[in-house]
């Protein structure tokens, strides 16, 4: 995996009433059209999801393209819905690769997984709506890598 050839996601956990797949995959196949191939999600509910899901469907039309799950602790899906672990889980099966830290949560470990997202890309498309979050830690902290950030949240 080469970093200039890499994107990763950051996102909200919860998305704005208005957001549609859409954006992020015209954003993603700009990005294949600068030559990025690899594309890592931290594999949380949201955004993190969308982006891999966007990412599986370009996939068919894309088949160099590959999805990396960089998951921050053993049992980051303990308090979700059902359905969300299904998706969960059907993502990871789905990705050509997985990074998992072996422990159970802790404090600071979404932090870590995040700025190793951003210390491996050259590129990130955000879903940032400007608050104070771990998406805009996640931002501030690749903008300083010298990551190309796009964020495609929409205020409309």
């Amino acid at each position: 995996m080469a970093k200039s050839n890499t994107c990763f996601f950051t996102g909200h956990r919860v998305l704005a009433s208005n957001f549609t797949p859409n954006r992020l995959e015209k954003g993603i196949e700009y990005l294949i059209g600068q030559g990025v191939d690899t594309f890592i999600t931290g594999g949380a509910i949201g955004f993190d999801t969308e982006a891999a899901q966007a990412v599986l469907r370009l996939k068919k039309k894309y088949p160099n393209i590959q999805l990396h799950i960089y998951v921050p602790c053993r049992n980051q899906d303990a308090k979700w819905k059902l359905t969300q672990k299904i998706t969960y889980n059907s993502l990871l099966k789905k990705a050509d690769h997985i990074e998992m830290n072996d422990r159970d949560y802790y404090e600071g470990c979404m932090l870590e997984r995040n700025r190793k997202m951003a210390d491996a890309s050259s590129y990130c498309i955000a879903y940032y709506n400007g608050s104070r979050s771990g998406t805009g830690n996640a931002v501030n902290y690749a903008k300083k890598q010298g990551v190309t950030v796009y964020n495609i949240y929409d205020k409309d």
